[in-house]
């Protein structure tokens, strides 16, 4: 029951992220990968939320693999941005990669923190 939880969670965050991506990159006119650093910052987010809430015991062992496991694991990509860094840096684009390196280190560790304490 457990891998069927965590599947149906990944389906459903790979499929809002697909979604997402897609709405923002309809937007986005930079080089910069924000798509990428504002998916990976709300699933920070979310996560850190999610284990707030089962630390103060608000929220199920299997809510957090369903949702934090499946969901946020499907939903975030560290591959991505790894991806994404790389090719600004194969391009020259020295500035936005070490931007997206520390706006995507800072804002996901600061945010997923936050959301925690303010759940906890």
């Amino acid at each position: 029951m457990t891998a069927l939880a965590v599947a149906v969670g990944g389906g459903i965050g790979a499929w809002c992220r697909y979604a997402l991506g897609g709405v923002i990159a309809a937007r986005q006119q930079r080089l910069f990968p924000a798509e990428t650093l504002l998916i990976n910052v709300l699933g920070s987010l979310l996560l850190g939320a999610i284990v707030g809430l089962a630390s103060t015991g608000r929220l199920s062992d299997q809510a957090v693999t369903w949702v934090g496991t499946g969901f946020c694991g499907a939903f975030t990509t560290f591959s991505t941005f790894t991806f994404e860094t790389l090719r600004l840096i194969e391009d020259g684009a020295w500035r936005a990669a070490l931007t997206n390196l520390f706006l995507s280190g800072t804002l996901c560790f600061v945010g997923a923190g936050a959301a925690f304490h303010l759940m906890n």
